[in-house]
């Protein structure tokens, strides 16, 4: 089977596809026969040693995979060879086949495109848990999302929406805010590159309240960190909750504590994969009932790009140049 593989930390071009022997499932585990795999920001940090996981070299990156189940380990009476699943596996994904531990499989429905069902468990994975169990959002709250038009984002605005919440888009370009627009948040504002001058960070705390009736953010999406963090947090409504996703613009933020004190606001952080291990049985119904509304159209995960998996290299480029829009996908045939 072919992979394209990270054998040093460097950028996506520096991926090669190699030919591997086919994995074997262990004890819990399954092989699957991928047909498709989301592309995360995770991927970008993890092939420059920049993500707090580092697996052994070389190995192929890639978090979310969906296919067709074709070997099974020992002990797993769930899924069975043949079955349609998603899962996710951190890395690896990059591949025609993968190994998955059974318990992070999840069943696709009927009908699911494979390339749609390896672009929820991250992105609506991550957020539906910041939202609902972080944040305890509530319908009629203001959602102040940033990064709304990537992945994690994107699928934000979509479940904010859905829970009740009037949702505000912020996106590096007009472009961006349009297309979170157009996917439900009520409205939205544009910010500058990195790094953001004092004026810069006093415009965006103006703008998150001037766009929330002058009160500030009840619940507020941080995936890009940086820079951004603290006039974020400025903008917080008393009572608000500020959820730390993680730091796709760089650099991980310093806050002046004081803010959280006068806001009376949680700083509180989501960390989807922890989650995963520390509660599977939640986590993992919790994802079978996000792929049940993504299969009866109530979510619709937006897909940008494809690439082959000969071009992967390029998917992660397009995710690290801020190209896309939504989700990208490697597909593989056969």
């Amino acid at each position: 089977m072919y992979a394209m593989m990270c054998k040093a930390y460097g950028p996506p071009e520096s991926l090669t596809l190699d030919e591997l022997a086919s994995p074997k499932p262990g004890p819990g585990e399954v092989a699957i026969a991928v047909k498709a795999c989301g592309v995360n920001f995770p991927d970008a940090l993890m092939i420059q040693g920049k993500y707090q996981f580092k697996p052994p070299m070389p190995f192929a990156p890639g978090g979310e995979v969906a296919g067709v189940v074709m070997d099974t380990g020992e002990g797993v009476v769930s899924p069975k060879v043949g079955d349609r699943v998603a899962a996710s596996i951190r890395w690896g994904g990059f591949a025609e086949e993968a190994l998955a531990d059974a318990a992070r499989c999840v069943a696709i429905p009927d009908g699911t495109d494979y390339a749609v069902a390896a672009t929820f468990i991250l992105a609506y994975g991550t957020s539906y848990h910041a939202l609902k169990d972080r944040a305890c959002l509530k319908a009629g709250e203001t959602l102040v999302v940033l990064g709304a038009a990537g992945g994690v984002g994107l699928a934000a605005v979509e479940l904010g929406v859905q829970m009740g919440a009037r949702v505000i888009a912020g996106a590096s370009t007009a472009e961006k805010v349009e297309f979170a627009k157009a996917h439900g948040a009520a409205d939205g504002f544009v910010y500058p590159p990195v790094p953001l001058s004092k004026d810069q960070q006093k415009a965006l705390s103006d703008d998150i309240k001037r766009l929330t009736g002058g009160n500030g953010a009840d619940v507020l999406y941080d995936p890009v960190g940086d820079d951004y963090a603290e006039p974020a947090l400025r903008a917080m409504n008393w009572l608000g909750r500020y959820l730390v996703v993680g730091f796709a613009a760089g650099a991980i933020p310093r806050v002046p504590l004081n803010l959280a004190l006068l806001k009376g606001c949680d700083i509180v952080g989501v960390f989807w994969g922890a989650h995963t291990a520390h509660n599977p049985k939640g986590a993992f119904a919790d994802l079978g009932q996000l792929a049940r509304r993504i299969a009866d159209g109530t979510l619709k995960p937006h897909i940008s790009a494809r690439f082959p998996l000969a071009r992967a290299g390029e998917a992660i480029r397009m995710l690290m140049d801020r190209k896309a829009l939504g989700k990208v996908v490697v597909t593989i045939d056969g």
